[in-house]
């Protein structure tokens, strides 16, 4: 069977966790999506153009080269990746029913498709207008609707919602099953199996599994009543620290001494991590090495956060958190919301971030966040004196400077700065335009 994550119209809704990255690569709970369907059969991939070139670059096998004959399998980029959803999609699969299950509240949004024996070549679109086209490409094949139920993320904090619903069942599997695409998964629903440590890890305490050349330094404190801890290889954990779980330690992780993990936390891979964290997913490369809190909160890929940065995932009222998405404020449902960070933001040190804001992309923040932040934006909104001409606080970060800070974090983990990573941030530069002319919205406390 050939699957194909596609990406549709209403990804850009997922602002800014699905910029510089497809939406099937946003973390949640234990894995993302891609990690999930890969074990279903090879993928193909359609993205927004802009995520094209980086695509077909990092992974050639992903890109189509051929019309597809069948069977096919269409999974939705936004797919909630927890175990419940996926253990219900490799169903579907397994079952090679033909059909089409929508999902949303309307029941208007193509969550998967099956079509076993396509009645023509199926091609599948590229370029600008791709999100659209596959939409309608599905749609032709006048499937019959299944009744199956396969969540999509709607906003960044369906993202948080889902990921401290499901992150202590997705810690287990992982358990059981090994790292994704080193080991095949097991079969069965989520849960109907004990937790027995695949030979990929080793339990070292109760509740506590390490994988190769992973290491605890001394005086680690750990609790797992509320879900297991796990610590990828080549992971360390400095002394001095405390980790309450759900927790899930990416490879080539680094939490520094003193570090409190706690309730929900997923590191990706060649993290480094300090200060106390809670709830809270931090994507690969991005550094929050020292004392702070993060509560809460998605943080991206490449992201520096600064000393002593803190933000609020409460309010004051104690009551439920409305973010603003596109100008628009949407109620989150949940009473527990901190920021969401696109991929290569900056904190400066001390930086406060008030509860539930947004801060995008290749954006470099100072002082109190009390607004969303637009990407490529210098943010100093609290430090610019009262009364000053033209005061806004917010200013222009061009493209080239950004691309300058890439090619040096890049450099620092040994990773070539390639030309389609340079044209990614011309492309995302070109696509906040928008969002930098609204600078001068009120303080929003």
């Amino acid at each position: 069977m050939q699957i194909v994550l596609f990406e549709d119209e209403l990804t850009t809704r997922l602002a800014p966790l699905a910029c510089a990255e497809p939406a099937f690569a946003i973390t949640c709970g234990g894995y993302k999506l891609v990690q999930l369907v890969s074990t279903l059969g090879p993928e193909l991939t359609v993205v927004r153009k802009h995520l094209a070139a980086v695509e077909a670059e990092t992974f050639p096998q992903r890109v189509p080269s051929q019309p597809l004959a069948g069977p096919v399998l269409f999974v939705n980029a936004r797919m909630a990746p927890s175990i419940a959803v996926f253990q219900r999609l490799k169903a579907l699969a397994d079952a090679r029913r033909e059909g089409i299950v929508m999902a949303g509240e309307q029941k208007n949004q193509i969550a998967a498709a099956l079509i076993a024996k396509p009645s023509r070549p199926i091609e599948l679109p590229t370029g600008d207008a791709a999100a659209a086209a596959i939409v309608s490409l599905i749609e032709s094949f006048k499937l019959p609707q299944l009744t199956v139920d396969l969540p999509l993320l709607e906003y960044p904090h369906d993202v948080l919602r889902h990921h401290l619903a499901c992150c202590r069942e997705d810690l287990e599997y992982r358990i059981r099953t090994g790292p994704p695409q080193s080991y095949p998964a097991a079969s069965g629903p989520a849960g109907s199996h004990p937790v027995v440590p695949h030979p990929g890890y080793r339990e070292v305490r109760d509740g506590v599994f390490v994988a190769e050349k992973a290491s605890l330094g001394e005086h680690v404190v750990t609790d797992t009543k509320n879900g297991p801890i796990i610590i990828d290889h080549e992971a360390t954990i400095g002394p001095f620290c405390f980790l309450r779980g759900p927790v899930y330690i990416g490879p080539c992780a680094k939490v520094n001494e003193h570090a409190a993990l706690k309730d929900c936390v997923s590191l990706g891979h060649h993290t480094k991590v300090g200060g106390e964290v809670e709830g809270s997913i931090i994507e690969p490369f991005s550094n929050k090495q020292h004392h702070g809190f993060l509560g809460h909160s998605y943080v991206g890929s490449w992201v520096n956060i600064g000393a002593g940065t803190c933000n609020s995932d409460l309010k004051n009222t104690y009551g439920i958190v409305h973010a603003e998405y596109a100008g628009e404020k949407t109620s989150t449902g949940l009473q527990f919301v901190g920021s969401f960070i696109g991929d290569y933001a900056k904190t400066a040190i001390n930086t406060s971030i008030f509860t539930g804001k947004i801060i995008g992309v290749c954006s470099l923040v100072y002082g109190f966040v009390t607004t969303n932040v637009p990407s490529f934006c210098n943010y100093a909104r609290s430090l610019v004196p009262p009364g000053a001409a033209e005061a806004t606080g917010m200013t222009d970060l061009p493209a080239d400077v950004m691309i300058s800070i890439q090619r040096r974090m890049f450099s620092r983990r040994q990773i070539p700065q390639r030309q389609c990573d340079i044209q990614l941030i011309r492309d995302l530069y070109a696509q906040a335009q928008r969002e930098r002319q609204l600078p001068h919205e009120p303080l929003a406390l």
